[in-house]
């Protein structure tokens, strides 16, 4: 909720990219990654790795972007030893990569080893909290896991060298300058000198503890940190500094005379796979603050089932009991049009039906899809923004879709609570908010904003008592957000985060008392009713079922072509793979539905899915051909039928013949 008009007449020709740009190749000091350079990146490489996995819908990522990249600016001079890298997982050419990568939550962070031979995940970040300093010495913790054999070339060792090997270098000459730094068994600046050093020349650091008295004082060193440097002409000694700190040994030792960077060729990622990046843009959508558009609510749910809930390849206990609610209230309240509604309820039967207790979410999103070509449903695979659109691309979005959803389930159902009736989740006015709360601690990808929305449940949920109180209620904690996030990075300009609905949309929300403001609760109920109603939703800007259709053919054709160029004189293979792929995608689902795809699944669930086959089979023939498709059927039927007769009558006539022709009477 935010305000929505009077933006100035430069944004009626504003053309917003469609990529969202957190972070920019090229200029923010960092490898940007997606999902055709990250696996040839981290594959084999001669440094560590690593990488945020992220969303550009996601409020705490847009926070949390100035943190790091002032994070890969302050370690660049690693990149030889360690790289940081980005990828979001947010555009829609990445949802598959990430999901491979298990990102569920958003920000992730995953450290990646050099010279990985095989895929892998990588390993999570498990430091205590993000700040700069703590990252930094997390990877500084990774590249020393690192065996001696996978270590990066370019990383010298991190360890402390002994105070004999220190000693042993004294009046000798040497090619270079040699640092010692001098610390304490948790300190980290000597580690953190020796890799801002490693891209310079002419000078060597290393790092030795102060467990041995005699060896400091032979150094003259009375307090630690302390660096002592060793000349090329064998002379050396303490060197003095304002300030202990890392930045002022490693800017020190960078201006001694003779140590300049190496003349590096700079690291380069894999070449992007021959496919230009999208250079279309998406013009300015205008669009009346006082109306309800479907085109947000149904972008949010293509972004849900498509993109959040896809990252997580098997539901199971409570995060399968809370999709199974969230697909029920959606069938039975979400105003949307027939195909959508079509196909939450086909779903929403689909999954009363299924006799397991765990399912491989590829099924649900195949029947989200509508693989299987059931006749009638059909949901927008498509991102159009309308009321949530922003000034920038990472700004509002889903986030802002996901709100408008909840907002319209609550009034459906304070408007029209008999729907729900028959679910087992009838007479319980809290029953959205608690789908609600659960689907966004089970799903929901900003782990932060996931965490504030539960200390707001927690502090008053349970106090609703009537189906208005529960529309209220997330209004109430919607204005609160908006009063938290108002002046934050994640707030976009042109729709400042103010307390809603603002006086020019409902007057009569607003009074004073006292000389303060305050809210007529009456008045918001009866405006939020009407704002989420059916009768408040504009169409404009959805997708149609028919260019659906015609997009899908225009793409399979492209791939088809691209797949035949990248093969040449394979064109016999690829006919016959895509063949086979044709008929495996026409049962896939069916195999899904009957639990195939149930890895670890138990010996009773498959038993039962089994013992289930043939009531499935009826519901797969139920839903998987439509009124053209069994017509047909019954025009085949007829037609061989027909043609048996006459082939029937065409032997029989046959027969007297030959038997008149050739009968010879007895003598």
């Amino acid at each position: 909720m935010a305000a929505g008009g009077g933006l100035p007449a430069l944004l009626a020709v504003l053309a917003v990219g469609v990529t969202a740009r957190l972070y920019r190749a090229g200029e923010d000091p960092l490898s940007v990654l997606g999902a055709g350079t990250v696996r040839r990146a981290l594959l084999n490489s001669s440094a560590a790795w690593v990488v945020q996995f992220y969303s550009s819908s996601c409020g705490h990522c847009i926070a949390f972007a100035p943190t790091w990249r002032a994070l890969a600016g302050d370690v660049k001079d690693w990149e030889s030893a360690i790289r940081i890298g980005v990828l979001d997982c947010g555009e829609e050419e990445n949802y598959e990569t990430c999901k491979e990568y298990g990102i569920h939550f958003y920000p992730t962070f995953r450290f990646f080893k050099a010279f990985t031979k095989q895929f892998t995940t990588g390993e999570n970040y498990k430091g205590a909290d993000r700040e700069l300093q703590t990252v930094r010495q997390m990877m500084i913790n990774f590249l020393q896991n690192h065996s001696q054999e996978s270590r990066p070339p370019a990383c010298p060792s991190l360890d402390p060298v002994s105070s004999s090997d220190v000693i042993s270098l004294f009046d000798k000459r040497a090619p270079h300058y040699t640092a010692i730094v001098v610390e304490s068994n948790n300190s980290y600046i000597g580690r953190e000198v020796i890799l801002d050093l490693i891209q310079y020349e002419n000078i060597v650091v290393k790092r030795a503890l102060n467990f041995d008295k005699s060896f400091l004082e032979k150094l003259g060193v009375t307090s630690v940190p302390s660096c002592y440097l060793m000349h090329p002409n064998g002379s050396g000694g303490l060197v003095t500094m304002l300030k202990p700190l890392r930045s002022f040994f490693s800017s020190y030792l960078k201006s001694l005379p003779g140590v300049r960077k190496k003349p590096l060729s700079p690291l380069e990622l894999p070449a992007k796979e021959n496919r230009e990046e999208s250079t279309e843009i998406k013009p300015w959508k205008d669009f009346d603050k006082s109306k309800l558009y479907m085109a947000d609510l149904e972008a949010g749910l293509h972004y849900l089932f498509r993109v959040e809930l896809a990252t997580h390849k098997m539901l199971e206990g409570a995060e399968l009991k809370t999709f199974k609610d969230f697909v029920t209230i959606s069938a039975k309240l979400f105003p949307g049009r027939q195909p959508v509604v079509k196909l939450l309820e086909t779903l929403q039967e689909w999954l009363v039906s299924l006799p397991l207790d765990k399912i491989p979410y590829d099924a649900i999103l195949d029947l989200v899809n509508n693989k299987m070509r059931i006749s009638g449903i059909f949901l927008t695979k498509r991102t159009e923004w309308v009321g949530c659109q922003g000034s920038r691309p990472e700004l509002r979005g889903y986030t802002c879709s996901l709100w408008k959803l909840f907002h319209t389930l609550t009034v459906q159902a304070a408007l029209r609570p008999a729907a729900l009736l028959n679910t087992g989740l009838e007479g319980n006015p809290q029953i959205v908010l608690q789908i609600m709360r659960r689907y966004i601690h089970h799903f929901f990808g900003c782990r932060a904003c996931a965490q504030h929305f539960e200390e707001m449940a927690k502090e008053s949920m349970d106090s609703v008592q009537t189906w208005d109180k529960a529309v209220l209620w997330l209004w109430e904690k919607h204005n609160v957000v908006n009063n938290r996030l108002a002046g934050d990075l994640t707030e976009d300009p042109k729709f400042p985060k103010v307390q809603w609905p603002t006086p020019d949309l409902c007057p009569a929300c607003h009074e004073e008392m006292k000389g303060l403001h305050s809210w007529n609760e009456a008045q918001v109920l009866q405006f939020m009713k009407h704002h989420y109603s059916s009768e408040n939703i504009l169409y404009r800007y959805t997708e149609s079922q028919t260019e659906s259709s015609e997009t899908e053919l225009k793409d399979a054709r492209e791939e088809k072509d691209k797949n035949l160029l990248e093969k040449p004189g394979g064109n016999r293979e690829n006919v016959v793979l895509s063949q086979e792929k044709l008929r495996d995608s026409e049962s896939k689902l069916f195999n899904k539905l009957m639990g195939n795809h149930v890895k670890d699944g138990s010996k009773g669930e498959l038993e039962s899915a089994k013992h289930q086959e043939s009531r499935q089979s009826v519901i797969f023939l139920g839903i998987g051909f439509s009124n053209v498709d069994m017509s047909l059927c019954v025009v085949l039927y007829v037609a061989s039928s027909l043609f048996l007769m006459i082939m029937y009558f065409f032997f029989r006539v046959r027969s007297k013949r030959w038997k008149v022709k050739y009968y010879r009477s007895s003598v």
